[in-house]
């Protein structure tokens, strides 16, 4: 049976143990996919000008980030309180033919960033 779905969860406070966050996801891709668990240490940028390489296309620079197939991830979390996993999005709308960002790159954009600085970006 092929994969069908993404679920992602998180369990907050005071429903935890010691008051922990606790986030989980699951994945639809392919068993014999690799998914890696990889570590980016926090970096800042003085390239704003230069554009950042995602999977298809290029979007700005942000100051301070967290630099298989894919250049974006499943799900990440930062320092800043950031959580964010990729979800299976089923719609009506056509699909455009033009490349554009993958739910992946935006789950890697996202956990690079603050939160005040990802509202201030995509928002």
């Amino acid at each position: 049976m092929e994969p069908f779905s993404c679920d992602t969860f998180v369990a907050l406070p005071p429903a935890t143990v010691d008051n922990r966050i606790i986030f989980g996801k699951n994945s639809d891709r392919l068993c014999d996919e690799v998914q890696e668990v990889v570590y980016f240490p926090a970096a800042v940028h003085d390239n704003l000008g230069e554009h950042l390489k995602c999977t298809y296309i290029e979007t700005d620079q942000v100051p301070e980030t967290r630099p298989a197939w894919l250049w974006g991830a499943e799900m990440g979390a930062n320092e800043h309180g950031v959580c964010i996993g990729n979800e299976a999005v089923w719609g009506r709308e056509e699909v455009c033919d033009e490349e554009a960002l993958l739910g992946m790159d935006l789950v890697r954009l996202g956990s690079s960033m603050s939160f005040h600085d990802l509202i201030a970006h995509f928002f």
